[in-house]
Formats: C-alpha cells, structure tokens, sequence
C-alpha cells in the first residue's frame, strides 16, 4: 500500500526557505504569490493491506522520526 506523509511547519514559525524562494520569485517577475511555505512529501510503501493498521503505524513512524512535533505538523494519506 502507497502512504504519502505530508510534513509541514506550524503556523507561526519561521520559514526562512519559503522566504527566500518568495523573494526569488518576486525577483523572477512572478508578483501575484503572497507566501510560500516550504515542506516535504515522504512516500512510503507499506506492506499491509489494513488502512486502520497502516495509518496507526505510519502515525508512529510521524510521531517517532518523520516530523518534529514541536515545530512540524503532518498528514497522511493513504
């Protein structure tokens, strides 16, 4: 089974990349983007057919390793 775990910063923290790859864009002529917000997409594949199971256990791997919960939020999607 395919999972994608989507990490992103929490609403309130510094996003340093996002901002200088919005500058870099204003400075490519590209005016109509207000923000970007920088993350990462992990893909996992999982041997177990259980979508309850999977999720449980990819939740863990979140909470354990894929994100940094103090300053990190995610999203599963299976």
């Amino acid at each position: 089974m395919k999972v994608e775990v989507i990490v992103g910063l929490k609403e309130g923290v510094l996003d340093p990349q996002g901002k200088a790859i919005h500058h870099a864009l204003k400075s490519l002529g590209f005016e109509g983007v207000e923000d970007v917000k920088v993350g990462k997409v992990i893909t996992l594949e999982i041997n177990n057919n259980n979508k309850e199971a999977a999720k449980k256990e990819v939740e863990s791997m979140c909470e354990m390793l894929l994100a940094n919960l103090v300053i990190e939020n995610y999203q599963i999607k299976i």
